[in-house]
């Protein structure tokens, strides 16, 4: 089942959502004191990519710096990700079929406003 998802997803939002995450990434890789930034990109678009059998884990001993980035990141970047995010949710969510994906675009809301910080893990 989680394939059929991943592959349904992949064809209506999962591609253009990457592509949104790896503009981010390679802006922020641009500037050198930003690249914490595009490396957190980078690994959201794989996630964004194939997410079912896969979750977010927010990882404890972050520390301020990374709390810090976060508020960076949710003022230049991580608002406009969300945004497509929830428009796309919201579009998936109009038929019966898109309504799982629909969710799990949802579920990335948190991690695209805050990528530092977590982790993407498998399933159990």
């Amino acid at each position: 089942m989680r394939l059929l998802l991943n592959l349904i997803w992949l064809f209506l939002c999962g591609f253009w959502m990457a592509i949104g995450y790896v503009i981010a990434g390679i802006i922020c890789c641009i500037l050198i004191i930003t690249i914490p930034f595009g490396l957190a990109s980078f690994r959201i678009a794989n996630y964004a990519l194939w997410p079912f059998g896969r979750t977010i884990e927010p990882h404890r001993d972050a520390g301020a710096a990374s709390a810090i980035g976060n508020l960076i990141w949710i003022i230049f970047a991580g608002w406009w990700l969300a945004l497509g995010h929830v428009v796309t949710g919201i579009a998936l969510c109009v038929t019966i079929i898109g309504i799982p994906l629909g969710i799990a675009n949802f579920k990335m809301i948190p991690v695209s406003l805050i990528p530092l910080g977590s982790r993407i893990v498998p399933t159990s």
